[in-house]
């Protein structure tokens, strides 16, 4: 298995478009911090492209194994250690669908892909895999010590649970990605730009609505996470939420990453018909340059605040 930590990846083909041929240590280069460091533009698509398979490769993982399926993956033996490569896979495949694959029909499957990786990885953790043997997926959440692993699993179930909500409900989706997402917070609450804020805000303002149920969508909540990622003391005076942490101030930094503004627009403030409001923080993101330290999601940010300021504009 070590041994193909040292190999060249010929050139290979997802979803069409040629990817870059890359090792395993000039794939682990893009990760300079916690985000993948390329452009949004062809070149920074294939080179994901060129990372999943570097990835892929690391771990053994041929096309004769279905990604697409939890069990075979599960089944799938990794060497113990390359666990963190599980977590990489899971991040790139993430990355590759939601900054590149929206609307295409293999944006599913990538974010499949994605949350059984960092599923792996989660179970190759024998205290989790003990615990959740034991007492269900809920209670070994809290025993995670790996948190870009949790982060990154938890981020691709979300999307892909998007596709079908009401399956996800049933399936009990909700609660367990909201217990990975609660651990992320205790560990560092402040990984990807407060990353975990931003999936719970948009978690609660995104579930079906069915006030009988615990997990059904909740405005309150969802302000009460939104609020630690966006300066809004006005907005956030009507925050209302018992299960959200306390909220101790704002970081300027949360601003840094645009996607925090954006997420509150799209997943709040548009779906309540806070038009005003939306402008106002959608003109604050358009003001912004890409800047250096988040060169992808940035991009991506103002790209679709652009996009949303037309729909803004038009409820005026």
């Amino acid at each position: 298995m070590r041994r193909l930590l040292l190999f060249t990846l010929l050139a290979v083909f997802i979803g069409g478009g040629a990817a870059l041929a890359m090792t395993l240590d000039e794939a682990l280069a893009y990760f300079p911090g916690n985000d993948i460091m390329i452009p949004y533009s062809d070149e920074g698509k294939a080179t994901l492209e060129g990372m999943i398979e570097a990835f892929r490769t690391a771990l053994g993982v041929t096309n004769a194994l279905d990604e697409e399926n939890e069990d075979a993956v599960m089944a799938f033996e990794v060497d113990p250690s390359l666990i963190d490569i599980t977590g990489k896979l899971s991040q790139t495949y993430y990355t590759y669908a939601d900054a590149f694959l929206e609307g295409e029909e293999n944006e599913l499957p990538i974010y499949k892909r994605g949350k059984h990786w960092g599923l792996k990885g989660l179970r190759m953790d024998p205290v989790f895999s003990e615990t959740e043997d034991a007492d269900g997926f809920v209670a070994a959440a809290a025993t995670i010590e790996n948190i870009f692993i949790a982060y990154w699993a938890a981020a691709n179930w979300l999307r892909a649970a998007q596709f079908d909500p009401v399956k996800a409900v049933f399936g009990s989706v909700p609660e367990k990605t909201d217990a990975i997402n609660k651990r992320c917070l205790e560990l560092d609450e402040t990984y990807m730009a407060y990353g975990g804020y931003r999936a719970l805000g948009a978690f609660w303002s995104g579930l079906p609505a069915a006030p009988l149920l615990y997990y059904s969508k909740n405005w309150s909540r969802s302000l009460g996470y939104f609020c630690h990622i966006v300066d809004e003391p006005e907005i956030c005076a009507d925050w209302d939420c018992s299960v959200c942490p306390p909220l101790d101030g704002f970081d300027p930094a949360a601003d840094e990453y645009l996607e925090n503004r954006t997420f509150f627009v799209e997943f709040y403030l548009m779906p309540r018909n806070m038009w005003a409001d939306a402008k106002r923080i959608l003109d604050s993101v358009l003001i912004e340059s890409v800047g250096d330290k988040y060169p992808l999601y940035n991009a991506i940010a103002l790209e679709k605040a652009a996009l949303f300021l037309e729909e803004v504009e038009k409820n005026l």
